[in-house]
């Protein structure tokens, strides 16, 4: 058993793990002389001439060039404008309705707890799809008009959270 442990002196990589470089341009005999496997002429047998940016098609219009674009920041679709382009999770007061019983406090942590939202990385705005039968308080960034009415219809309260200002860590 002595034998057959693993010291410094008979460590050797596992058989077929190593390989040697290829060196190319070493005589025709080697396999890659002559023309060191880049074929015959043309841009990538010429030296420092083959790294290309993505998307180069040898100089014909490009793919990312020749479809048409969306322009504008009101669809998700489109291509974002800038520092204009606003981001924003979204929930239906139906929904919360629907998980919370009366009384709560609803708050952005808790709509990810409670699996209606994935994560609060971006302001939380309530829309007024869906029924509320119980008061509610509800806090989240924005309200659009229809949920406002129907939480405080219910005897609830819609309470707005302060953004935090742009460029800021949380």
């Amino acid at each position: 058993m002595a034998d057959d442990a693993i010291t410094l002196s008979n460590l050797s990589p596992a058989p077929g793990s190593r390989k040697a470089r290829k060196r190319v341009g070493r005589g025709d005999g080697s396999g890659t002389g002559k023309t060191s496997g880049r074929g015959q002429k043309g841009q990538k047998a010429r030296s420092g001439s083959h790294n290309m940016r993505p998307g180069f098609e040898g100089g014909q219009m490009p793919l990312y060039m020749r479809t048409g674009k969306l322009r504008g920041p009101h669809m998700k679709k489109s291509m974002p404008m800038g520092p204009f382009r606003t981001q924003t999770e979204i929930v239906n007061v139906g929904d919360v309705a629907a998980k919370f019983p009366a009384g709560t406090e609803v708050t952005p942590e808790l709509l990810v707890e409670s699996g209606l939202l994935s994560r609060v990385r971006h302001p939380v705005k309530v829309l007024g799809e869906g029924e509320v039968g119980h008061a509610l308080t509800i806090r989240a960034h924005a309200f659009s008009a229809s949920a406002r009415a129907k939480i405080e219809a219910a005897g609830g309260a819609a309470q707005v959270i302060e953004r935090a200002p742009a460029g800021s860590d949380d």
